[in-house]
C-alpha cells in the first residue's frame, strides 16, 4: 500500500511540475493581432497587424504591418521549421483586429490578499476603526492554513481573470501562511511580490507579534521564497503593515534587512488625516509621516507607498528624493471616505504613480475598475481645483500598467510591448458573448462590397475610432473581456 502525500509534499511535487512546464518551452511563440500599449503618459498607442514573437517568455522580435507571423519567425531564425513555431491569432469575427486586442497585463501594486473575504462590507467606518472592527479578525484567522489555502487560491484566480499578471501582495502576521500564498502563486503562475506583515505595536492582544519574531519570521520568508522556492515570477517583500504598528527597533532592522538583501518594500502612507495625527504624536522626534519612513531607513527606490492623499509639499519631495512609487487606490479611498489622491499633482513632480485595488477596503479586484474610479475622482478634483487634475483615458491606462511598472521599479521588464520585456500580457474580446461592451456592427469600418449591400439599410452612421473602442473597453469592460492571460509567456487563464 502506497504512503499518502502530505499537503506540504503534495505542494511541492505540484511547483516543481509547474516550474517544469514553465520552463519547458521549446517552441518559438508567435502572437498576431492588434497591439495596444502606453508608452508614455497620455499615449495610447496601437500597432495593427502585427506579430510579436517569443521564446522563454521574453519578447524577441515586434513586425508591425506583418503580412505572415509564421515567415516573420522563419526570417528571425533561418534555423526554425513551421514545426518549431506555435502561431496565436486574436483577430475577432469583424477582421478589422479593432473589436480584438492584446494589452499588456495590469499591475496590481497593493492589495490585501488577506482581506479578500471582506470585499464589500464596510459598515460606516473609516480607516483605524475598520482595521478593529474588520481587518484585524479576518486577518487573524488565516493563521487556520484550510481557510488561507482557499482565500489565496480564490484571490489569485479572480485577479488572473481581470487581467493581473502582477500583484503586491500583503499577507498576514503568520509565516506559514505567507510561504503558503508563495506556493500557491507559484503554482498558479502569476508574477506576484509576497509579503508578511509586520506588526509589533498598537495591535489587538490576538494579533500581533514581538520584535524579534517579526524579523526572523520575515528573514525566514525571504529565504524560503529566493532559495527553497525558487520561482523567478514570486518575489519577497518587507512589509511594515505602517507606522503606528512597529516600533522604531522594528524599522530600523527592516531597513537594515532591505540594503543586505535588496529587497523591495511596501507599507501605507498618510491615508487618513486621523492616522496622520496619531503618527505625530506617535513620532514626535520626526518632522511628519514621510519622515517617520525616512529616518528609519525604509524609503528606496523600491519603496511601494499606498494612498499618500495628505501629503505636505515638502513630503512629496522626500517621496521624490528617494525615488519610491505611490500606490493609487481611489476605490478604497471613496470607499473608507480617506480624501482624493491628487495624482495629477505627484506626477508634475515627476513621482512615480501606479494602481493598486487595496481589496478589500477595495471592493473589487478589477484594475480596470480601479482606473475608472482614478479617472472619476480626478474629475471630483478637477470640480475643486482646475481641468488640470483631470486624468484621461491613456494616463489611467498608462498608471495601470507602465506607471506600475515604475512603480515596482520594474519599467525594463514589463508594462509595454517592447523586445527584451517579458511578455505579460491579456488578450481582450469585446464582442464576448454577455460583453458589457456594446459595439453595433454599423459602428465598425466595413468592406467597400458590405458598404454597397447596406447603402440603403443605414444613413452613414458615425463610425468608431480605435481609440472610441478602447474607450468603451475601459468604462464597460469587465473579466468577461479578458479571454486568454499570459504571464512570461504562459498560458495561465483563459475562457
Amino acid at each position: 500500500m502506497g504512503s499518502v502525500l502530505s499537503f506540504e509534499e503534495n505542494m511541492t511535487k505540484s511547483i516543481l511540475l509547474s516550474n517544469q512546464a514553465k520552463n519547458k518551452q521549446p517552441q518559438l511563440l508567435v502572437f498576431f493581432g492588434t497591439f495596444v500599449d502606453t508608452p508614455e503618459l497620455g499615449e495610447l498607442r496601437i500597432r495593427e497587424r502585427t506579430s510579436i514573437g517569443v521564446l522563454d517568455g521574453i519578447i524577441k522580435f515586434i513586425n508591425v504591418n506583418s503580412l505572415d507571423p509564421l515567415k516573420d519567425c522563419l526570417d528571425y531564425d533561418a534555423g526554425l521549421s513551421p514545426e518549431d513555431v506555435t502561431v496565436i491569432n486574436i483577430v475577432g469575427e469583424d477582421k478589422t483586429g479593432l473589436s480584438s486586442f492584446y494589452f499588456p497585463g495590469f499591475i496590481d501594486t497593493h492589495n490585501h490578499v488577506s482581506q479578500y473575504p471582506n470585499v464589500g462590507i464596510f459598515g460606516n467606518s473609516t480607516l483605524l476603526d475598520w482595521l478593529e472592527k474588520y481587518t484585524f479578525p479576518i486577518e487573524a484567522a488565516l493563521a487556520n492554513e484550510d481557510i488561507a489555502r482557499e482565500v489565496y487560491d480564490a484571490v489569485i484566480c479572480k485577479t488572473l481573470s481581470n487581467g493581473s499578471t502582477t500583484v503586491a501582495y500583503y499577507n498576514t502576521i503568520d509565516f506559514k501562511s505567507t510561504k503558503l500564498l508563495a506556493q500557491i502563486s507559484s503554482v498558479l503562475g502569476q508574477r506576484v511580490f509576497v509579503g508578511k506583515v509586520c506588526m509589533d505595536a498598537n495591535g489587538p492582544a490576538y494579533y500581533i507579534e514581538d520584535t524579534k519574531t517579526s524579523l526572523e519570521s520575515t528573514v525566514k520568508v525571504v529565504k524560503y521564497i529566493r532559495e527553497t522556492l525558487c520561482d523567478s515570477l514570486v518575489n519577497p517583500i518587507v512589509t511594515p503593515r505602517f507606522a503606528p504598528s512597529c516600533s522604531r527597533e522594528l524599522m530600523q532592522k527592516l531597513s537594515k534587512l532591505v540594503k543586505e538583501e535588496d529587497i523591495h518594500v511596501q507599507t501605507h502612507l498618510s491615508e487618513n488625516k486621523k492616522e496622520v495625527q496619531w503618527v505625530q504624536e506617535l513620532f514626535p522626534e520626526c518632522a511628519n509621516y514621510t519622515d517617520v519612513y525616512d529616518k528609519y531607513g525604509l524609503l528606496t527606490e523600491k519603496t511601494i507607498l499606498a494612498h499618500c492623499i495628505h501629503l505636505t509639499d515638502a513630503e512629496a519631495q522626500v517621496v521624490k528624493q528617494r525615488r519610491c512609487g505611490v500606490s493609487h487606490c481611489p476605490i478604497s479611498n471613496s470607499s473608507l471616505t480617506s480624501g482624493e489622491c491628487r495624482v495629477r499633482w505627484l506626477l508634475d513632480q515627476g513621482i512615480k504613480v501606479g494602481l493598486g485595488t487595496d481589496v478589500s477596503a477595495g471592493h473589487s479586484c478589477s484594475i480596470l475598475a480601479s482606473g475608472r474610479q482614478a479617472f472619476t475622482v480626478s474629475r471630483h478634483l478637477a470640480m475643486k481645483e482646475t481641468d488640470h487634475a483631470k486624468l484621461s483615458v491613456p494616463e489611467c491606462l498608462y498608471l495601470a500598467t507602465m506607471g506600475g511598472a515604475q512603480v515596482l521599479h520594474k519599467e525594463d521588464s514589463l508594462g509595454t510591448f517592447e523586445v527584451g520585456k517579458q511578455f505579460d500580457v491579456q488578450a481582450i474580446d469585446t464582442n464576448v458573448p454577455g460583453s458589457n461592451v456594446h459595439l453595433f456592427r454599423w459602428q465598425l469600418p466595413r468592406q467597400e462590397k458590405e458598404k454597397e449591400q447596406e447603402n440603403g439599410l443605414y444613413k452613414n452612421p458615425p463610425l468608431l475610432t480605435k481609440e472610441d473602442i478602447i474607450a468603451k473597453w475601459f468604462f464597460n469592460g469587465d473579466d468577461r473581456n479578458t479571454t486568454k492571460v499570459w504571464v512570461a509567456g504562459r498560458l495561465v487563464h483563459q475562457i
